[in-house]
């Protein structure tokens, strides 16, 4: 998963990829760094997937100009435009399902 660290780099990142998934999280939370090592295997099933990672203290932006009140959080887009967003409690049975039903879409 590719660091990204301002919302400009994000920006470019949905324009030029038709499904992505940002992650985001902060530095001081654990479940964020637990929880991230499982969504990468996750998105192993995924090749179509474009993945990104931001960090709320290197990119305040991106959390800010997406809305995003609570780590960890995952919001998952489709030509650019924001499918879904999964925050706090992630179940990755669930995300599995929301991404494979996401894809359909294109």
């Amino acid at each position: 998963m590719e660091a990204i660290t301002s919302y400009a780099e994000f920006s470019d990142v949905i324009s030029s990829n038709e499904a992505v998934l940002l992650y985001v999280s902060s530095p001081g939370c654990s479940v964020c760094h637990a929880l991230l090592p499982q969504v990468e295997t996750l998105l192993e099933d995924f090749p179509s997937v474009t993945s990104v990672y931001a960090n709320t203290g290197i990119a305040p932006d991106i959390a800010g100009q997406l809305t995003v009140f609570s780590v960890p959080a995952i919001l998952f887009f489709i030509q650019g435009k924001e499918v879904f967003r999964v925050a706090r409690f992630v179940p990755i049975g669930g995300l599995r399902e929301r991404i494979t039903s996401s894809l359909k879409m294109i």
